[in-house]
């Protein structure tokens, strides 16, 4: 997903803030490099991330890793569609806004 999905750059800081808090929760499953709370090691480690992955594959699984990998546990962030068992009050909302996948991805961007 080579597009930005806004036409504001990402604030790395903003980014880590949401891969780490009840937003993203990023780190039930991966360890952060430079965060503060408990890490979960289901999933790889994101040291070194933006080495091994291009912006365009990071903001895609940000956004829908199941486009990437069907059986993906990771959640769709930005993505609505095939969810299941949604609450009614979240019902057709993206977990994270296209703002907020920007600053992720400018978090995982500074993951050399």
């Amino acid at each position: 997903m080579p597009t930005p999905l806004t036409s504001v750059a990402g604030d790395p800081v903003q980014g880590l803030r949401i891969a780490q808090g009840r937003e993203g929760q990023c780190a039930l499953c991966h360890a952060l490099p430079g965060s503060t709370v408990r890490q979960g090691n289901m999933a790889p480690g994101l040291e070194g991330v933006a080495k091994r992955l291009s912006p365009a594959m990071l903001r895609l699984r940000l956004v829908d890793s199941r486009q990437i990998n069907p059986d993906s546990l990771m959640p769709a962030y930005h993505s609505t569609v095939g969810l299941q068992q949604v609450g009614k009050a979240w019902a057709g909302q993206p977990v994270l806004a296209a703002q907020d996948i920007e600053d992720v991805l400018a978090y995982l961007l500074t993951l050399n």
